[in-house]
């Protein structure tokens, strides 16, 4: 997935902000009270969030290796 594909709201997340919804979404489908007519949102949101959390630390690292 390209990080142009990440909606702006996502985007516009901090890394602890992606990180609370990313765990509230896994506790959602670990409980198994999710809702099934929108199960496929909710995934896609998931990787979503990954990828933007991914994204985070690639420029964390760049920004380390460059000192």
């Amino acid at each position: 997935m390209k990080s142009e594909n990440i909606p702006a709201d996502i985007k516009s997340k901090s890394l602890k902000e992606a990180r609370d919804e990313i765990n509230e979404i896994l506790t959602q489908l670990e409980s198994k009270n999710f809702d099934l007519i929108n199960i496929e949102n909710t995934y896609k949101r998931l990787m979503k969030l990954n990828k933007h959390v991914e994204n985070l630390f690639k420029i964390k690292s760049r920004e380390i290796t460059k000192f």
